[in-house]
């Protein structure tokens, strides 16, 4: 039976542990709704010094970073081939909120599933964090995946307030 809340998957991946995770996830969604996956791999070009610095050593590091895209293609790859799931993969350079934020709108995607880096309250204030700016501003449903031995992230029961 063909389900259609979430047809189209857009999972965020970024190399970390819970970027696995969301893989996980969201190939799991894009499975059980017979939909469609796209595997975004957003090149951070945000702290690149804008017109400074030796294009050498610029050209070096963009290209390790669309090769980490490339390796991270391959987790992707993997995961829809063991769900059954059809997949595109899209790499893009910029901030990655914006860019993952963007893509979901232009290519009307169903649900964002990305992986949260679990950064400290410091930090997240200090560097903001693309999943919590995803959530803020994203029109649509957004499924944040943490990894699974992360304390900090574990559910905490509490009782919550009525009306």
């Amino acid at each position: 039976m063909e389900r259609d809340l979430y047809k189209k998957i857009l999972i965020a991946t970024d190399g970390s542990e819970n970027s696995v995770q969301a893989i996980n996830a969201g190939m799991e969604i894009a499975r059980l709704s017979e939909g469609k996956a796209y595997a975004l791999h957003v090149v951070d070009t945000s702290g690149y010094p804008s017109g400074r610095g030796d294009p050498k050593w610029t050209g070096l590091i963009e290209e390790q970073f669309k090769t980490f895209g490339l390796e991270m293609t391959a987790t992707v790859e993997e995961a829809a081939k063991a769900a059954g799931v059809e997949v595109e993969f899209v790499t893009l350079e910029g901030h990655p909120a914006e860019k993952i934020l963007d893509f979901a709108e232009k290519q009307a995607v169903d649900m964002i599933v990305v992986g949260s880096l679990g950064k400290s309250e410091s930090e997240r204030f200090l560097l903001g964090s693309v999943s919590e700016k995803v959530v803020r501003n994203a029109k649509i449903p957004v499924l944040v995946v943490h990894g699974k031995d992360s304390e900090k992230h574990k559910f905490q029961e509490r009782e919550l307030p009525l009306g």
